[in-house]
C-alpha cells in the first residue's frame, strides 16, 4: 500500500532527521564560529544595530545552549559596531564576540577598549599582499606581525592569527617559518594561540591529491603534523569564487580542523563566504548527536528576506525551490513515500514545507498531489486510472501552449478540478 505524505512516522529517514555522513565521527570537536556581522555586512551591506542584535539572537538559537556556535567576530572600528558589542558583550550566551583587526598595536588597544578577550590579528601571507599590498619584503612583514602578536600576548588577549591569502603562500618558504616564530611566542608567554587558514579568493582545493598551498587537507595535515598543532587551534574560512567554499570547509574538518568561519547564507566578500547552515547541517550529519537547533535556520531566512536580501529561488535549503518539485516523475514519488526524493525532512529538520507546482511537466501526478494535499483525498491510487483526470491534465497542457511559464496559482487548479472531478472538490477552499 502506498505511504500518503501525511503518514509522517512512516517516513524512512534516521531519527537525527539528516542522513549520516557515513563514517564515524570526527575525533576532533566540530565547531562553528560566525563573522557575519565582520566579512558579511563588509561584502553585503552595513547592518542597523537592530538587525545586528536579531542575526546574533537567531545565532543563539542555533547554539542552542551548546558552545559549537562558539565565536561571532566584529570590527572594532566604527561607533556603530562598537555598540553592537557593547549591546551583546555581557550575555551569558554562545556565540561570544570576538574582534577582528589589522596587525596593529593600536587595533589591539580598540579590542581592549571594547572589552573583549580575543583578537583576530590580519597577517598577510602570500607575496602578493606582502609585496604589492603591502611594500615590503617578507622579513620586513615578518617582523610587524611578530611585533603585534607579541603585544597582544602582553596585553592578555587571547589570539588568532588570520593567514590571509593562505593557498597563494609560500609554504616552505614563508609560512612555516612564520608560524614556528609565533609559537615561540606562545610558549614564551605560555598562552595557546590559533591560527586562521584563510583561502581569500577561493584558490584552495578539498582534494589530498593536489599540491600545497591549494590542498586544504595537506595543509590542515601539515600544521598538525609538522607543527604539532591541535585541532582545537585550527580554523578555516573560505570564499566561494569557485564554487568549492563548503566541499573545502567540509575537507577542513575532515581532515582535522576544528574551527568552521562562515556567515549565515554565505553572504561576504565577492562570491561570499561558507554558509553556516550548509555547515550546520553537515554537523548534524558527522555527529551522532548535534546538539544545533536547525529551526532557527528558517528563522534566519525570514529576517534576511525582511532586511531585504534576495535569496537566489535554486539557492540551497532556504531556497524556495529548495523542497519544491515540477515534475511528474518526483511527485509521483513524493506520493509513495516522501523519503525517495527527500534527503530529509524539511518539515521536522528545518520548520520548511516540501512543495510541487503545477506545470505542463507536473504529469496526472501533480493534480493528483494537489487533491490529496488540498482536498484531503486519501485513496488516490484509482484517480492515476480515471479519465477525467486525463481530461483535467491536458486543460493544464492547454494553458501553456501559447507560451505561459508560471505555473498555475491554486484558484486555476481549483476551477479545473471542479469541472471534471466536482465530488472530489465539495469543502475544498481556496479564496479566503
Amino acid at each position: 500500500m502506498a505511504i500518503l505524505m501525511e503518514d509522517s512516522e512512516n517516513w524512512f529517514f534516521p531519527k537525527i532527521g539528516v542522513p549520516r555522513f557515513g563514517r564515524k565521527p570526527p575525533d576532533h570537536e566540530l565547531i562553528l564560529t560566525d563573522t557575519t556581522l565582520r566579512d558579511g555586512q563588509q561584502g553585503s551591506r552595513p547592518f542597523r544595530v537592530k538587525e545586528a542584535l536579531e542575526i546574533y539572537d537567531i545565532l543563539v538559537k542555533l547554539d542552542n545552549n551548546s558552545g559549537v556556535v562558539r565565536d561571532i567576530e566584529f570590527f572594532p572600528y566604527t561607533q556603530k559596531d562598537r555598540r553592537m558589542i557593547s549591546e551583546i558583550r555581557d550575555r551569558d550566551s554562545y556565540p561570544r564576540p570576538i574582534g577582528w583587526v589589522r596587525a596593529k598595536v593600536s587595533d589591539l588597544k580598540l579590542v581592549k577598549e571594547a572589552k573583549l578577550d580575543t583578537a583576530v590579528v590580519l597577517t598577510s601571507i602570500s607575496d602578493f599582499h606582502i609585496y604589492h599590498k603591502l611594500g615590503m619584503d617578507r622579513e620586513t612583514a615578518q617582523e610587524k606581525y611578530l611585533k603585534v602578536i607579541e603585544e597582544g600576548l602582553k596585553m592578555g588577549l587571547r589570539l588568532k592569527i588570520a593567514m590571509e591569502d593562505v593557498t597563494r603562500s609560500d609554504v616552505y618558504g614563508f609560512l612555516l617559518p612564520f608560524l614556528n616564530r609565533v609559537l615561540k611566542l606562545s610558549r614564551k608567554y605560555s598562552m595557546e594561540i590559533e591560527f586562521k587558514l584563510s583561502d581569500t579568493l577561493g584558490m584552495g582545493l578539498p582534494f589530498i591529491e593536489a599540491p600545497l598551498p591549494r590542498s586544504i587537507p595537506r595543509l590542515i595535515r601539515l600544521l598538525l603534523d609538522d607543527l604539532g598543532l591541535k585541532s582545537k587551534q585550527l580554523e578555516f574560512h573560505g570564499h566561494n569564487d569557485f564554487h568549492l567554499v563548503v566541499a573545502n570547509h567540509l575537507a577542513a574538518w575532515v581532515y582535522g580542523a576544528s574551527l568552521s568561519n562562515c556567515t549565515l547564507l554565505g553572504i561576504g566578500e565577492r562570491a561570499g563566504n561558507c554558509p553556516l547552515e550548509a555547515m550546520a547541517i553537515f554537523h548534524a550529519q558527522l555527529m551522532e548527536n548535534s546538539p544545533l537547533n536547525l529551526g532557527a535556520l528558517r528563522e534566519a531566512k525570514a529576517l534576511f528576506t525582511k532586511m531585504g536580501f534576495r535569496i537566489p529561488e535554486f539557492y540551497p535549503l532556504l531556497g524556495e525551490n529548495a523542497f519544491r518539485t515540477k515534475a511528474g516523475i518526483h511527485i509521483d514519488g513524493l506520493l509513495k513515500n516522501p523519503a525517495i526524493y527527500l534527503p530529509f525532512n524539511p518539515e521536522v529538520v528545518l520548520g520548511i514545507p516540501y512543495t510541487v507546482e503545477i506545470t505542463p511537466y507536473s504529469g496526472r501526478a501533480g493534480l493528483i498531489y494537489w487533491l490529496v494535499k488540498r482536498a484531503g483525498i486519501r485513496n488516490w491510487s484509482s484517480l492515476k486510472r480515471d479519465p477525467r483526470l486525463d481530461a483535467a491534465y491536458k486543460e493544464v497542457l492547454d494553458r501553456f501552449k501559447d507560451g505561459r511559464v508560471e505555473p498555475l496559482s491554486d484558484e486555476e487548479i481549483f476551477l479545473i478540478l471542479k469541472k471534471y472531478v466536482p465530488e472530489l472538490m465539495e469543502g475544498v477552499k481556496v479564496w479566503e
